[in-house]
């Protein structure tokens, strides 16, 4: 089941419906797909980039990641959406994944967070399969480097291939290249990485509970943060406001 929240169509799942959906696809499907994991930001991106929502709609999952939006989707008369926390969404993966002997790649990041999170998963997940890593310049990439980049991917035959561009890029990029993969399922999972490895922290329960993580995160990195913050959560609040007094529609 999905729901709309403005333009973009979400699945109505948990962690354990997601994870289950990803083994099931990977048994099934010889095909690649990709995974989009999607809060506030990118939601409202996809409202005024039209092109960026077709991306998100265009996926094998839509998951809903920020507390908001499953906030939203209960006043549409969706109750079963939870929040589908992008890192916790890793560590759960990386933890149920040990089991099936779920191989999986990173793409992204710094090679000094690569190291880091690739120590925490060792730790914390003695069975779980890496079978590769790569963190790319940050630069724009040439169309001869991301297909360099892809055949490694694809040499090393993994199952999830886990994406840390940054949103919009690892959604773009998953879109523009999720075909040259020969199987398997990418993930972009933004500051995942970062979390794993633990250069961010994880916000207390109750700021979970209540909707409040991203202040956690803004005191966490302020530079970064403050306008996707400050300017996006008001037009998330105002465009949801616009449609719900049927003043208009994002379908």
């Amino acid at each position: 089941m999905k729901t709309r929240i403005l333009s973009s169509h979400l699945d109505s799942t948990t962690y354990k419906q997601t994870f289950n959906s990803m083994v099931d696809f990977l048994a099934e499907s010889a095909k690649p797909a990709y995974v989009t994991v999607n809060n506030v930001h990118t939601v409202v991106e996809g409202v005024f980039r039209p092109e960026y929502g077709k991306i998100i709609n265009d996926g094998f999952m839509a998951l809903p990641d920020g507390k908001p939006l499953s906030v939203v989707a209960r006043w549409k008369g969706d109750q079963n959406m939870e929040r589908v926390f992008g890192p916790t969404l890793l560590e759960k993966v990386l933890d149920w994944g040990q089991a099936k002997m779920v191989r999986h790649f990173f793409f992204g990041s710094t090679t000094q967070i690569l190291e880091k999170m690739s120590c925490a998963i060792k730790s914390r997940f003695p069975n779980a399969i890496i079978c590769g890593m790569i963190s790319p310049p940050f630069k724009p990439l040439s169309e001869e480097e991301n297909l360099q980049y892809i055949s490694q991917i694809n040499a090393a035959n993994p199952d999830i291939i886990w994406i840390g561009l940054g949103a919009p890029k690892q959604e773009k990029w998953m879109h523009d290249y999720s075909n040259n993969i020969n199987r398997g399922i990418l993930v972009g999972i933004g500051a995942g990485f970062d979390y794993l490895a633990g250069e961010t922290k994880h916000a207390p329960d109750w700021m979970k509970n209540y909707a409040l993580e991203w202040v956690y995160r803004l005191i966490q990195e302020p530079k970064r943060l403050w306008k996707r913050y400050f300017i996006t959560n008001p037009l998330f609040i105002l465009l949801n406001t616009l449609e719900f007094l049927k003043l208009k529609t994002y379908d």
